[in-house]
């Protein structure tokens, strides 16, 4: 049953009707991560010192052009620009192409999996301004995936040591929200759809994964109880793109 607020919001559960405005919206909010992400990459210590050694490269080669200062250090910008859209674009369009490509199939008909949308019913208007999925997986497919995890997990003991049952848990991903629809608590009502639905199925845990570079959500998360349990760099582009944008993948965890 569709959960409301003092928004007008409704989360329900995903329609086929709805495709458009789903993979508009999570293309979008893939896709603006690229600029937050370049500029907190260019602003680190080592790429301002690389920039300033590449203009003054510039300057001398070019018999003292200014000109050629500027020219050489946009070049090293653009470099890092190319990195974070290159992340960014190639989550996405695997997304699209594998779970994405056809959500009916991918959770709806798995009773394990769950996709829903929150729905702005603002002027007899109905619009698709948030997204959340979840997928079931066995304890087994986390330890395969552990093993290509650069940075190696991170786990307090004790707490882990109570994962009970068959293993089983839930995979969140896909959670965006329409930028003019945000600070209304809208990504926390679609988490607590996912963690709810997680109790529903008798998973003992919600784990994400989420960019280092995206600090809100981050945040959010953390409030939430939501702890960082490993980190890595495998951004599915090439790991020096990674290296070059600085950003790391970062995997969050919380016990039902």
């Amino acid at each position: 049953m569709a959960q409301k607020n003092d928004f007008q919001f409704s989360i329900r559960e995903y329609r086929p009707s709805d495709e458009h405005g789903v993979v508009s919206l999570f293309r979008d909010g893939i896709l603006e991560n690229i600029y937050p992400a370049f500029f907190k990459a260019l602003s680190h210590p080592d790429h301002i010192g690389v920039a300033l050694s590449i203009s003054m490269a510039g300057y001398i080669l070019g018999g003292s052009s200014y000109f050629q200062a500027v020219l050489f250090g946009s070049a090293w910008a653009g470099l890092i620009y190319y990195c974070c859209h290159e992340i960014y674009e190639t989550y996405m369009l695997r997304r699209l192409s594998t779970d994405m490509a056809n959500i009916q199939a991918s959770y709806l008909d798995n009773p394990d999996n769950g996709f829903w949308v929150a729905e702005d019913g603002a002027n007899d208007q109905s619009k698709v301004v948030g997204i959340v999925a979840v997928m079931g997986k066995k304890g087994g497919d986390e330890n395969e995936r552990c093993d290509d995890l650069n940075g190696g997990v991170m786990r307090g003991g004790s707490d882990f040591a109570q994962d009970a049952g068959d293993g089983s848990y839930g995979e969140m991903s896909g959670v965006v929200v329409a930028f003019p629809r945000r600070r209304k608590n809208l990504g926390l009502q679609l988490t607590q759809k996912a963690l709810d639905f997680c109790k529903e199925r008798g998973y003992s845990r919600l784990v994400l994964d989420i960019s280092s570079t995206q600090t809100a959500a981050i945040s959010l998360y953390q409030k939430l109880g939501f702890v960082q349990t490993a980190s890595h760099s495998n951004t599915h582009a090439n790991r020096w793109f990674s290296k070059l944008a600085r950003i790391n993948v970062m995997r969050m965890e919380k016990f039902i």
